[in-house]
């Protein structure tokens, strides 16, 4: 079901064990091939595949376009939330929902630097209403729900990263439109910023175009492999929310 579509009576009427997805994205540069929607783009794809294999289980929201992008603003036409202003933001989405009477809500993620606000945000919710048992929150990257791709679509490699192969093949099969000369952009790797320990950085710190990755080994029958991975990740633990009692630490 999609929020958008519905008047508050049918909202209403829905049990309130029905899980609510909010799905949360970006409006940000991916290197010089990719249109700054990527993000919003493709976890809107997942979810509108997860929706249609749901149907009236799940209550799909919008999606949120406007992410924590503050290491990408040295690329016009960036946008982003002040890191204060988002951990705000996503805190009085997920209280609105919890206002109307939902107790299971699934943040699915799109960009990657959401993730650690939607985690925090999260965590406060569950500590402010601690004494409650019937709450679920979560906070779910769409890429990493648990199935490694790369054994079994051919010709895909590595991981995903930024404006990457994978991110350029499901644009390549979702608006291939939109996509510039990916087979001219030079690969950017990531490198070994002084791992295990987590280093502050910006964009510029690792590309100069924006992306880390090849995206000249993109291929729109790639993206459409990594869109059908993605979408029954995303069902599986969707139905697992759905399935869930309502009291166990276990789901």
């Amino acid at each position: 079901m999609q929020l958008s579509e519905l008047s508050w009576p049918a909202v209403d009427r829905l049990p309130r064990d029905t899980p609510v997805v909010l799905p949360i994205a970006a409006l940000e540069q991916h290197g010089p091939h990719l249109p700054l929607y990527t993000d919003s783009f493709l976890v809107g794809e997942v979810a509108r595949r997860a929706n249609e294999e749901l149907g009236e289980r799940v209550l799909f929201a919008p999606v949120m376009w406007l992410g924590n992008s503050h290491h990408h603003v040295d690329f016009a036409g960036t946008m982003t939330a002040a890191p204060s202003a988002y951990l705000d933001m996503l805190r009085t989405m997920v209280d609105c929902v919890l206002t109307h009477g939902f107790k299971r809500i699934v943040l699915l993620n799109g960009h990657g630097g959401n993730s650690f606000p939607g985690q925090q945000v999260l965590f406060a919710v569950r500590q402010a209403h601690r004494d409650r048992k019937d709450l679920l929150l979560l906070l779910a990257n769409y890429w990493a729900l648990g199935s490694d791709p790369a054994p079994s679509i051919p010709g895909l490699k590595h991981k995903i990263e930024h404006a990457c192969q994978w991110e350029t093949s499901m644009m390549l099969r979702l608006r291939p439109d939109l996509v510039g000369d990916f087979r001219a952009v030079e690969k950017a790797e990531w490198g070994n910023p002084f791992q295990p320990a987590s280093r502050a950085w910006t964009m510029p710190d690792v590309s100069s175009q924006g992306h880390i990755g090849d995206p000249a080994l993109a291929t729109p029958e790639i993206g459409e492999a990594l869109l059908q991975v993605f979408a029954a990740d995303v069902v599986a633990l969707l139905r697992r929310v759905a399935g869930w009692d309502g009291r166990s630490w276990n789901g």
